[in-house]
């Protein structure tokens, strides 16, 4: 299983807006040069999020992209949902009439504790944790260990 591109892009644009929000807003094409994005695809999963309401655009003269709410109330699940969907691991997780097993299927349980351990881990996982670890990652730097 491998989260999509879409996803992990999203992960990276929604902190790089919030390391750069003392600033003001981010402009696309700021975070596309800084995270090495198309700044088309990127726009994509910036319009995605912004439905979900996760970040606003700005427009006019300085405008660009803010968080629409705070770090610690955005989680990585709200992310990857925002730009793949649910996670999924098998249709009939979601939907039982897809399959006429489902009753007796011996992996229908297997399926769906791997949807919640996913989501569980994904929703554990804040904006605020992410820039906090990124934080200390960036003064550890120049130890080794």
């Amino acid at each position: 299983m491998k989260l999509s591109t879409k996803s992990r892009y999203g992960t990276r644009a929604i902190i790089d807006i919030a390391q750069n929000s003392e600033y003001g807003s981010t402009m696309l094409k700021d975070i596309a040069s800084r995270q090495s994005l198309s700044p088309k695809y990127l726009d994509h999963i910036l319009s995605a999020l912004r439905r979900a309401g996760i970040i606003k655009n700005i427009r006019g003269k300085g405008g660009g992209y803010i968080l629409s709410r705070t770090p610690a109330s955005i989680t990585v699940k709200d992310i990857v949902e925002a730009v793949d969907g649910t996670f999924e691991p098998v249709e009939c997780v979601l939907n039982t009439d897809l399959c006429d097993k489902v009753s007796s299927c011996a992996t229908r349980d297997v399926w769906f504790k791997m949807k919640k351990a996913v989501e569980g881990v994904l929703e554990e996982a804040t904006l605020q944790s992410l820039l906090e670890k990124n934080s200390l990652n960036k003064n550890q730097s120049n130890y080794s260990i």
